[in-house]
């Protein structure tokens, strides 16, 4: 085999997406109501929409499935998640027990660098909503709430939130309308206003309404209508 070949073959494969780029954009789509709950995810379709192998398909789907937003079953192969409105409730319940210590303890322990990082994200988040970028807005709105379980500096609440973040990302994708995204410009503006104030019973306060505001305008009835195509959704 010449050089020229050989080179070749490697651009070829170094345009290829990796496994990331594959789950990013699976994700995106779902979060985008492209892909609706219950969508089967055909490792075929897969590999000829994104121009991968099998495995690099399957290494991809089982990082979703690690995240929740895709379920492997037995003998029938790779679906979208299709969380139930009472699983959907349960992530909500497990979020106000979590989340408004973690405000209270991030106020607590914030330093004027922490406010200056949150106070850039709000304004990427303003950019986003006010865009009408509503994948960018749920992607800022959850990364807010990340931000503040590292500014309150427990590493097992960390954890956790990423997990019910990811998992909130998904349950607004599917049951919310077009236009919503996580959270509301001026809930996290409220938050933020908390932190100046070194008020940290008010950020408390705050989380609870953000968080039962966002539940309370989801759509937990009425199932999608399963998509097909998936090469042409990831071509398009």
């Amino acid at each position: 085999m010449d050089h020229v070949t050989v080179a070749a073959e490697h651009s070829i494969r170094a345009e290829e997406p990796g496994e990331e780029e594959i789950v990013d954009r699976i994700f995106e789509a779902i979060i985008d109501q492209r892909l609706p709950p219950g969508t089967k995810l055909s490792e075929a379709a897969l590999c000829e929409a994104f121009g991968v192998g099998r495995m690099r398909i399957r290494q991809s789907l089982l990082l979703l499935a690690s995240r929740q937003v895709v379920e492997l079953q037995p003998n029938r192969g790779a679906f979208v998640a299709s969380p139930s409105t009472g699983e959907a409730r349960e992530v909500f319940e497990a979020r106000l027990m979590i989340e408004p210590n973690v405000a209270r303890l991030a106020v607590e322990r914030a330093t004027e660098a922490d406010l200056a990082t949150l106070q850039r994200h709000l304004a990427l988040e303003h950019a986003a909503h006010h865009g009408s970028k509503r994948r960018e807005a749920i992607r800022l709105s959850g990364q807010f709430h990340v931000l503040l379980a590292e500014i309150a500096g427990n590493a097992v609440a960390l954890r956790m939130v990423k997990e019910l973040v990811t998992r909130t990302s998904l349950i607004i994708g599917i049951f919310g309308s077009p236009g919503v995204s996580n959270c509301r410009d001026e809930d996290h503006d409220e938050i933020f206003g908390t932190f100046r104030n070194r008020d940290p019973e008010a950020a408390s306060r705050a989380m609870v309404a953000h968080l039962k505001h966002i539940q309370d305008h989801l759509e937990l009835s009425g199932p999608m209508e399963a998509a097909s195509d998936l090469v042409a959704i990831f071509r398009s």
